[in-house]
């Protein structure tokens, strides 16, 4: 045999190996797709064992020690009131034979109804020596008398200092010095995984510590919609119990510092069924200290539509969209802070000041930590392009002023005194509020005249102007006055359209 045979059979023989080598992993791994092959790693695991140990086992006592002394026990009392029936009065057939009075029952005659005293409970955090306190708008929204009791048993009165309804905060203080309060963390920092304790008074018991894993961040659950028509909402999701009575309280890390505020839970029955959600501190400091200074919030806007749960596969694949991570532009309206930045509908939003967006909730947050008038850094894709420019943000009227709190009575744009004991004996009315002048809308472009006694609003009495302010609190959208004109028959009911919030 030559030595060109004996190379074409080497030749043959290695060919016919490498062939059958690579024929069985082909078949191994069709035989064992899916399994994981022992001693390789994931990209995702890069750095994790050697530099990550596992940690020894956590110790809740120091936080939960140095966290309870400053969480308190909210009860509110909310007063009885008078409710009209204003349903449309109909005409009794048989008032030119009886009278009006015999068949006024059957009739739609205005009744009333007393709407009893309600009492209820939830959780605040003391935030300063002097007796700050933050909690929750909907714990003592409404709330004529409002208790704060001490995990050590002392007992104040607080006041309200203001309340967003969009974000569900609310400040409030007691008459105190020396008070034990909780230093602010940094919700930025909380991870998935992360350790945290929950602490507040549930279901009327004694202050109350339960442990949980941050389970989900920049979480919306469409909850504060039923108060406001601006929501705020990119939640910390954690599985530490909360129950009623929690709402208010306090989230805190291992360190014990403050990362949120306890707000809702996500369960079928009104009790813990597994979820519970925390406002991020970093927006509870901003609207804690916006609410101190100003007496409401400063709420900044970048002037764009967006469809806040992200869209759907078939709206990527009808707008040409790749799947990349952002918030889609639906539109921007003139006049805002992103029309004058430059930004377009189509445009993908990816980081604010720097900071990674990738859904409408994590944008929201972000925003939510800045007021009119700053300027940061918007990033932004157009055609698969990364733009950064400069911003401006504007509150929601278009500019970048500071906006005051106003009492709701003078939002009113007329002039009001308390009905005189006179002219309520001869009327028969157990009190009300007059309109003593008008100036300007909504009551100007309302039906109602200078001299209308209100009676009642939305079905509510209002025997002064104290009842008056209580009703209106938090008011929005179109309302009801319902009450007399001295000398004249009937009772009249009016529309006012207050506006947005």
């Amino acid at each position: 045999m030559n030595f060109k045979n004996v190379l074409g059979v080497v030749a043959i023989s290695a060919t016919t190996a490498v062939a059958s080598v690579w024929g069985f992993s082909k078949f191994a791994q069709s035989k064992y797709a899916g399994t994981q092959e022992p001693g390789k790693l994931p990209v995702n695991y890069a750095g994790f064992f050697g530099n990550n140990t596992p940690a020894s086992t956590v110790d809740f006592t120091q936080a939960a020690t140095s966290a309870t002394p400053a969480v308190v026990h909210i009860k509110t009392r909310t007063k009885a009131k008078q409710v009209t029936n204003n349903l449309p009065k109909r005409k009794n057939p048989f008032s030119d034979l009886f009278g009006d009075d015999m068949f006024d029952d059957f009739f739609g005659s205005p009744r009333s109804m007393t709407i009893p005293e309600q009492r209820a409970s939830g959780s605040g955090v003391i935030i300063s020596e002097d007796g700050y306190i933050v909690t929750n708008n909907h714990v003592i929204e409404g709330a004529d008398e409002i208790n704060i009791t001490l995990p050590n048993k002392k007992s104040y009165k607080a006041s309200i200092i203001g309340s967003d309804p969009s974000s569900d905060i609310a400040v409030i203080k007691i008459d105190a010095k020396g008070l034990p309060y909780l230093i602010y963390g940094n919700s930025d920092e909380t991870k998935l995984g992360q350790w945290v304790l929950a602490i507040g008074y549930p279901l009327n018991l004694d202050v109350t510590v339960t442990a949980g894993i941050v389970s989900a961040k920049s979480r919306s659950i469409n909850i504060n919609d039923r108060q406001s028509k601006t929501p705020v909402e990119s939640f910390i999701q954690t599985d530490a119990a909360v129950n009623p009575g929690n709402s208010g309280g306090a989230l805190i890390n291992t360190g014990g510092e403050l990362i949120g505020i306890n707000s809702a839970i996500a369960s079928p029955t009104g009790s813990y069924a597994g979820y519970s959600y925390a406002i991020p501190v970093n927006i509870v400091k901003k609207v804690v200290n916006d609410i101190i200074k100003y007496g409401t919030v400063q709420r900044a806007f970048i002037g764009i539509s967006y469809a806040p749960e992200g869209l759907s596969d078939e709206q990527k694949k009808e707008q040409g969209i790749k799947d990349v991570e952002g918030v889609y532009v639906l539109d921007v309206p003139a006049g805002g802070a992103a029309s004058a930045a430059g930004l377009k509908k189509g445009d993908i939003v990816t980081k604010v000041n720097g900071s990674v967006v990738k859904s409408g909730p994590e944008m929201v947050e972000q925003v939510a930590r800045y007021k009119p008038g700053d300027k940061i850094t918007l990033t932004y894709l157009r055609d698969g392009k990364e733009n950064t420019v400069p911003i401006i943000l504007k509150n929601k009227v278009g500019n970048t002023d500071i906006v005051k709190e106003t009492n709701i009575i003078d939002k009113l744009g007329a002039d009001f005194e308390n009905v005189d004991k006179k002219t309520a004996a001869a009327n028969d009315i157990a009190g009300g509020v007059v309109v003593k002048k008008i100036k300007a809308n909504p009551m100007k472009s309302s039906r109602i005249q200078e001299g209308f006694v209100i009676t009642s609003v939305n079905g509510v009495a209002i025997k002064s102007l104290d009842d008056l302010k209580d009703v209106l609190k938090g008011a929005s959208g179109t309302i009801y006055f319902e009450g007399i004109y001295p000398g004249y028959e009937g009772t009249y009911r009016h529309p006012v359209n207050l506006g947005d919030e």
